[in-house]
Parts: C-alpha cells; structure tokens; sequence
C-alpha cells in the first residue's frame, strides 16, 4: 500500500530519482524547454518551482541551497542571472506543461515542460499586435450615424 506517499516515485531509488530530476532541472533550466513524459514534467515542475523561487532573492545562502539541488554551477548561475529577471514579478506558476500526444515505441504520454515567460506564442503580453479589419467602422462613426436620423425626426415633429 502507499498510504501517506505523496509524490511520484517514478520508479526509481532515491539517489537515481534526485540525480535524474537535477539533470532535467538543469537541461530545463539551460534550453528553456525540454519533451519528457508526463510524470517526469509533473514531478520536475514540483522539483524546479521552488527553486526558482529561491532565486528571485540573490543572496549566498539561496545560490548554495540551489546548488545543493542541481550541483551545477553554470546552471546555478543562468538560473539567478536570467530566469530570475525575467520571473521576478510573476507569484508563482513558472512552469507550463503541454502535453504532446503518446510516444511512438511504446505509447507512453509525452508532454513538453517549459517557462511561461520564454514562450512567446502562448504570452498574451507578447509583442504581437492586435488584428484590426479594414471592414468595420470606427465607433465615433457609428454614433453620429445614430444620433442623426434621430435629430430630423425631431424636426420633423416640430415643424407638423
């Protein structure tokens, strides 16, 4: 039985499962975006969230608790250098997993885990403009169109 057994042991040890989920955290950490399965994003998210609220207060006491986690340096640096800056306003929720259909050889669920701020089809605040059409009318024109016919009727009321 698993009672009281929170998290997704991915059938792994521990020491295979932390050596597994800090090599992610820092390939995820490096190119922004990596395709895995579906457990393994789910339980990497849940690895990478705090870290990365760690890093949005840079003090050595955070960088040697993050390292302690990834145990690399460079990806230790990219993290409170960069990805910092960028989430730094952002209370959580740095992570988005798309899930990607089955892989072909064994069918198993794949997804794509990525940073919210990295993607710029997904962000609304990207720096796409908003699609206008040629077709309709302005809406200062639309209520002098209005209030025009509304007028003469009321002159013609007047002069009967």
């Amino acid at each position: 039985m698993r009672h009281g057994k929170k998290f997704n042991h991915l059938g792994r040890k521990t020491a295979h499962r932390k050596a597994m989920l800090a090599n992610m955290a820092c390939s995820l950490i490096e190119h922004k975006r990596i395709n895995t399965t579906v457990a393994k994003a789910k339980a990497l998210r849940q690895f990478v969230e705090p870290l990365v609220t760690k890093s949005k207060e840079d003090t050595t006491h955070n960088r040697r608790v993050v390292f302690s986690y990834l145990r690399n340096k460079y990806a230790v640096t990219e993290l409170f250098k960069e990805i910092s800056v960028k989430v730094g306003d952002r209370p959580g929720g740095y992570l988005r997993i798309i899930k990607l259909g089955n892989r072909q050889g064994d069918n198993a669920p794949m997804a794509m885990i990525e940073f919210v701020d990295y993607n710029e089809v997904y962000n609304p605040n990207g720096k796409k403009k908003k699609k206008t059409t040629r077709r309709s009318r302005s809406k200062a024109s639309a209520e002098t169109q209005v209030e025009a016919p509304a007028i003469e009727v009321e002159e013609t009321k007047e002069e009967n």
